[in-house]
């Protein structure tokens, strides 16, 4: 009985991981190719802010809960270091934290799309247990 437990935990912690590095795809995928920016957002793209966006990318899928306030104080901390590098500095550094934090509504819209979709997945695993080998 409690190996049904242990598995059952792992199925939600594949299922929240995949869920949190599915939404951090979404997120960037979305700034590059979904948004109606999109052709002039991969024109601007520098290598740092690929970086900087690796790094945020990064913590979200770190994070336990994607919430506005989380999602905005991951973007702050990055844009602050990337702030400090001398070939960016404080005005692109601006624009990269206030582009990102644009486009919150669609990532949550997205993260609510693939939580539940996970959900799913997640239910469908506890209920075939040996399908899932």
């Amino acid at each position: 009985m409690a190996k049904q437990n242990n598995k059952g935990s792992d199925i939600k912690v594949a299922g929240a991981f995949l869920a949190g590095a599915v939404v951090s795809a979404v997120a960037g995928a979305y700034y590059l190719f979904g948004a109606k920016e999109a052709k002039q957002n991969r024109k601007k793209v520098e290598v740092w802010t690929v970086k900087a966006k690796a790094e945020v990318l990064g913590k979200l899928e770190k994070a336990k809960k994607l919430s506005q306030d989380e999602y905005e104080k991951i973007v702050d901390v990055v844009s602050d270091k990337y702030s400090k590098v001398k070939e960016v500095g404080e005005d692109k550094a601006d624009k990269f934290r206030s582009e990102l934090k644009k486009h919150w509504k669609e990532i949550k819209k997205e993260a609510e799309v693939i939580e539940s979709k996970g959900k799913k997945i997640i239910a469908i695993a506890k209920e075939n247990p040996k399908k899932t080998k």
